[in-house]
């Protein structure tokens, strides 16, 4: 399978980090269980960042926007919007390029990327 980042939250919450459209498809189609959350930014190219976790609380969701954001297109800019939703309402669509994805039901929180978010992540190697 393609590499991708894994990177865990003082809780012991599981974040799985897409950086390019291969490793995103990977994380978010075949990593991912259904009742997992996907984080990405809104309208711009960015990483998938999937939480490993079927109940998110503030701090989970700051946390995961913030990684979405500070790896994205938007990473200079501030009140960068985030999209989140349970991988399950995600569908892939027929025949495109992978790291394609077509939301359901989304949220969306505007956070400023700032790499202090990679701070407060413990980076894990997955075999």
């Amino acid at each position: 399978h393609p590499h991708y980042q894994t990177l865990k939250t003082k809780d012991d919450v599981l974040f799985y980090v897409g950086k390019n459209n291969i490793q995103n498809d990977y994380v978010t189609f075949k990593k991912a269980k259904k009742t997992d959350y996907w984080f990405h930014v809104k309208d711009m190219p960015g990483s998938h960042v999937i939480v490993h976790s079927d109940n998110l609380d503030e701090y989970t969701i700051r946390l995961a926007a913030g990684v979405a954001a500070y790896y994205s297109k938007g990473k200079d800019s501030s009140s960068v919007p985030v999209n989140y939703t349970q991988v399950k309402t995600l569908k892939k669509p027929g025949g495109n390029k992978p790291g394609l994805v077509l939301l359901g039901h989304y949220k969306t929180i505007y956070i400023d990327p700032d790499s202090s978010v990679l701070k407060e992540l413990e980076k894990v190697e997955e075999r």
